[in-house]
């Protein structure tokens, strides 16, 4: 029964409003207010402050600063090698496996669409078609910053507008399409593999998605999807470089060519370390 009130509740709160206004507190200079939210905050989820850069809360004059604060240097070593893809984040698998036409799995009975997940424009989806996909999530707990598989040259960023369920697995489990339904910013990448889909899907209490190369691109917030490329900018990242980052945590979507990779034993719970070996290369154009 509580299952069931947690699940209906998202469908009536307004979840945009209720973001946007943690947001701007989240990103405001409080001072005892501040602290008293990151102290319990570490408290509640049990955070491992000694990873931080800053281990002391009081470094943290907002809570944005803290919730993305930076790890130690050499902390998250990058363990995969030239024919290896690593872990982009700290989380938990919620689902990988294969795309099964433009069909993504979520949870038991529930699907998505991949062409709605990356802003409904087919042209974009079609590499992706018969290939393979991770979907990542991010607890409050974790380290909330996003970065790079493997190499890679940026070639389009799109922001696609969308609701703002909780992307925890209960919600995954029941709310279907969930993540091809969630505001999203989608970036695409020419690889040694091919194209990879980095998609940071947004959820609620989730203040902003930013990215390196554009800063933050959410909020505000249009009613449709915007879409850059960026050809000729030369936009390139290296395996385990910074892509980006959410002030407040969610889930991020890997989609990959056909017959490129397989991943390295994965399961569904599993928790993922940054920098740690993700998936084996069978197939590349280098």
């Amino acid at each position: 029964m509580l299952d069931w009130i947690k699940i209906k509740s998202q469908y009536i709160l307004p979840k945009h409003l209720i973001s946007r206004l943690l947001g701007w507190a989240a990103s405001k200079e409080l001072g005892a207010v501040t602290q008293f939210f990151i102290t319990t905050f570490i408290k509640a989820f049990d955070i491992n402050m000694s990873e931080a850069h800053f281990e002391d809360p009081r470094a943290y004059k907002t809570f944005n600063e803290f919730f993305t604060r930076p790890l130690k240097e050499g902390i998250r070593p990058i363990k995969a090698d030239d024919q290896q893809l690593c872990h982009p984040v700290d989380g938990s698998v919620s689902q990988f496996g294969d795309i099964n036409g433009d069909s993504i799995f979520q949870a038991k009975g529930h699907d998505f669409s991949l062409t709605t997940l990356l802003g409904g424009k087919p042209e974009l989806a079609t590499p992706f078609k018969g290939g393979k996909f991770a979907t990542i999530y991010l607890a409050p707990r974790d380290y909330h910053r996003i970065h790079m598989p493997i190499d890679g040259t940026l070639t389009d960023t799109l922001h696609v507008p969308g609701e703002l369920f909780s992307v925890n697995p209960l919600t995954a489990q029941n709310v279907p399409g969930l993540f091809a339904r969630n505001e999203r910013v989608v970036a695409l990448f020419d690889t040694p593999i091919g194209k990879v889909a980095m998609v940071l899907v947004g959820a609620t209490v989730v203040a902003s998605i930013e990215t390196v190369w554009a800063g933050n691109i959410t909020p505000p917030a249009g009613k449709y999807v915007q879409h850059w490329q960026h050809e000729g900018e030369q936009i390139s990242l290296k395996k385990g470089d910074e892509m980006g980052r959410f002030k407040l945590g969610s889930t991020v979507v890997m989609c990959f060519e056909a017959d490129k990779i397989d991943f390295e034993d994965m399961s569904p719970a599993m928790t993922t370390r940054l920098g740690e070996v993700m998936a084996n290369i069978i197939n590349s154009k280098a």
